[in-house]
């Protein structure tokens, strides 16, 4: 029993190891003095005033940031209506070939959807002229047609577990369907839209082929930017780059995690005191 739990733990640690053990070093080099990625040569913060220097990754990243943000919205609105109608409506004519459209994306490569999105473009751009360049709103197009197949599997499954008697209650009380669905409905999915909007978040911002795909000149993303400069070699200012952003989702997933240890005490507090009124 003891030699399985050191093997056990042995196991966990080099996972763990081979896991965060180059993040690890990513970050401490961040602070390397020397240009040389692999020497080091003293503690500095030289890197990160090169990279608020550097006009080329800032601009790719916030335009990924400008991305991410209306393609995760996108994405929830769309995938919220298409996982209601596969959660809601039962069998319809079609349901079958929906739920292919719906999940199609999510087993399908990136270099597919990418140059089948390009050839969209260009056909759409021969025949209508529109587009008339690739740039921001094709990326935006193209990433929100993968992301809203996220959502829509998140959103679907929420919605197979929640109960629907609240919803029945509330419209056999005359409330119309909308009122229902913004006042009971959408309360109850929360947590599921939540959650899709930052995953569609995340996928948009860190993807890089649908993007080199669709992208036109001027309209570079961060990741694109980022790999430009490692086929070059690996420069100081990105483990700089890198370790601010590891830093970000740091942080986010502490503050993320107190605030639902905090709502789980309070709904707990609250059962609690549920049951003390009731004389349990």
């Amino acid at each position: 029993m003891r030699g399985r739990t050191f093997f056990l733990y042995t196991a966990l640690a080099f996972g763990l190891a081979f896991l965060y053990g180059p993040i690890l070093s990513l970050v401490i080099y961040s602070f390397n003095a020397s240009e040389l990625v692999t020497v080091w040569a003293g503690f500095s913060t030289r890197w990160y005033g090169e990279l608020l220097r550097d006009r080329q990754v800032l601009s790719a990243a916030w335009l990924s940031v400008r991305i991410a943000v209306v393609v995760a919205t996108i994405a929830v609105t769309l995938g919220t209506l298409a996982g209601m109608a596969l959660a809601r409506h039962g069998r319809f004519l079609g349901r079958t070939f929906f739920t292919g459209l719906i999940t199609g994306p999510l087993v399908m490569p990136d270099v597919i959807i990418g140059i089948s999105l390009l050839l969209l473009f260009v056909t759409l751009a021969e025949a209508i002229g529109w587009p008339a360049s690739r740039g921001m709103n094709t990326i935006i197009i193209a990433h929100a047609t993968f992301c809203m197949a996220y959502v829509a599997v998140v959103v679907q499954s929420r919605l197979s577990g929640v109960d629907r008697s609240m919803e029945e209650a509330a419209m056999d009380l005359g409330a119309r369907p909308v009122k229902v669905f913004f006042t009971i409905t959408l309360p109850l999915i929360a947590p599921a839209l939540i959650a899709g909007w930052l995953l569609s978040f995340t996928l948009s911002l860190d993807d890089l082929v649908i993007a080199s795909f669709v992208s036109g000149p001027g309209s570079s993303t961060l990741p694109m930017v980022i790999f430009s400069k490692v086929r070059l070699g690996v420069e100081p200012t990105v483990n700089a780059l890198a370790t601010i952003i590891v830093g970000i989702v740091t942080f986010a997933v502490v503050v993320s995690g107190v605030l639902m240890h905090r709502a789980e005490k309070r709904r707990q507090a609250d059962i609690q005191n549920a049951m003390r009124e009731a004389g349990y």
